[in-house]
């Protein structure tokens, strides 16, 4: 894929507009979403990567721009996951609820940012190291189990958040305020210079993102290898986390085979990374060092259909498990 230099200056030109956007027209003036409000934002940030998509697909045709779908659907899947931490983080801080769009927006900024060092660095060992898809694929492959593992169980505020060892030095080296002053991020008081909670949430947010981006990033990788792509499609996925934080709250714990359908999601793509290691193979303790095609690597299309299967398929048994749960609740009642 033959990206020019202007190519990657829009991407970065569309996603610095986004976040303008957000801080001016959300973040600027603190307050709390209504539901309207979330789900009309998170329509039009899912419009626009789905328009950015089209666009791949007429300018580089339909291999990338199945393979930027594929990639922007499988983050976003994965991104959902991820807000079941964001609540656990906003609620152990106690952010403000109109400060909370303003804590989600900065992290997500930061997470945008290290996510970008992480492809870097992805891509380069790619490029080099072709026996990286081993690991990759070995890797997405235990995270499905243990995702497999989670069942139904949930995350919910009233789950106990850990802070990452980040958090705790910063903590430790740097004086925090007992309480909010205002939306400040850092603040004087009696001479001494302390930075607030709010920061440490942002902070918190950001950081967790390191870990998210374990498996998000191997998993893109496992369906298109053009840095390009993954850039967008991991961009544009988080870029919308804050809308749909507002429009979801509350209604996470619904998901309830989430963890199935992801670790579906990802054990298909580790299987399909370790046959694509088969197919490119240079280790010698492994045939010889010669290259195996004994299984046939899924393309982007049965790709992208299991996807879009799985998910609905998690979708619709979540709608009739709740329903089933509901009912059996009213039976008792009565």
């Amino acid at each position: 894929m033959d990206v020019h230099a202007l190519g990657w200056i829009a991407l970065i030109g569309i996603i610095l507009v986004m976040i303008t956007v957000d801080i001016i027209g959300h973040v600027k003036t603190p307050h709390a979403p209504t539901l309207r409000e979330a789900a009309w934002w998170s329509v039009a940030y899912v419009a626009m990567a789905l328009v950015f998509g089209v666009i791949v697909w007429f300018v580089w045709g339909s291999t990338y721009g199945g393979e930027y779908f594929a990639g922007y659907i499988t983050e976003k899947s994965l991104s959902v996951d991820n807000l079941f931490v964001f609540v656990i983080i906003i609620a152990a801080f106690r952010v403000p609820r109109n400060y909370q769009q303003e804590v989600l927006l900065a992290g997500i900024v930061i997470a945008i940012v290290l996510r970008g060092v992480f492809i870097a660095l992805g891509s380069a060992a790619i490029d080099n190291f072709s026996w990286v898809f081993y690991l990759f694929g070995a890797f997405l492959v235990w995270t499905a189990i243990s995702q497999a593992r989670q069942g139904v169980e949930t995350v919910s505020e009233d789950d106990e958040y850990q802070e990452n060892g980040f958090v705790r030095l910063v903590r430790r080296f740097v004086p925090v305020t007992e309480d909010y002053v205002g939306g400040k991020l850092v603040t004087k008081i009696d001479g001494k210079r302390m930075i607030t909670p709010m920061l440490l949430a942002i902070l918190a947010i950001g950081s967790a993102d390191i870990l998210f981006a374990v498996d998000s990033i191997p998993a893109i990788f496992g369906l298109t290898q053009e840095p390009y792509l993954v850039f967008a499609a991991n961009a544009f996925s988080l870029l919308g986390l804050r809308q749909l934080y507002f429009l979801i709250d509350g209604l996470l714990e619904k998901l309830v085979y989430l963890h199935y359908g992801l670790a579906a999601i990802l054990g298909f793509i580790g299987i399909k990374l370790i046959i694509h290691a088969l197919h490119t193979n240079e280790l010698g303790f492994i045939n010889g060092g010669e290259e195996w095609h004994g299984l046939p690597e899924p393309g982007i299309a049965v790709s992208l259909l299991w996807i879009i299967g799985v998910l609905t398929v998690t979708v619709l048994a979540s709608i009739a498990k709740n329903k089933k749960v509901a009912r059996e609740a009213d039976q008792v009642e009565r």
